[in-house]
């Protein structure tokens, strides 16, 4: 084995062995730490963007129909709404 080869393999053992590599809160499962309560509003904002889009996307869908009817109504009657 080089030297090379064993400084790197002592160096990884060391860091690896470090007690500071622990799970986080939510592993240990203490959900009244400051980082718990982070981890869940960050989720909480997640799901808001989330929903946002859905929001956002349904309602250009409603739009389409919406203006698909109209634009229907008026080939229909032969009026533009730009006409009166």
């Amino acid at each position: 084995m080089t030297l090379r080869a064993a400084l790197s393999s002592v160096l990884s053992m060391l860091l690896l062995s470090s007690t500071t590599l622990n799970a986080c809160t939510a592993c240990f499962g203490k959900t009244d730490e400051a980082l718990a309560q982070g981890m869940n509003a960050g989720i909480y904002v997640m799901l808001v963007f989330v929903a946002a889009a859905w929001v956002f996307f349904g309602s250009f869908f409603v739009f389409i129909a919406r203006r698909s009817k109209r634009v229907n109504a008026e080939a229909e009657t032969g009026e533009s709404a730009s006409n009166q």
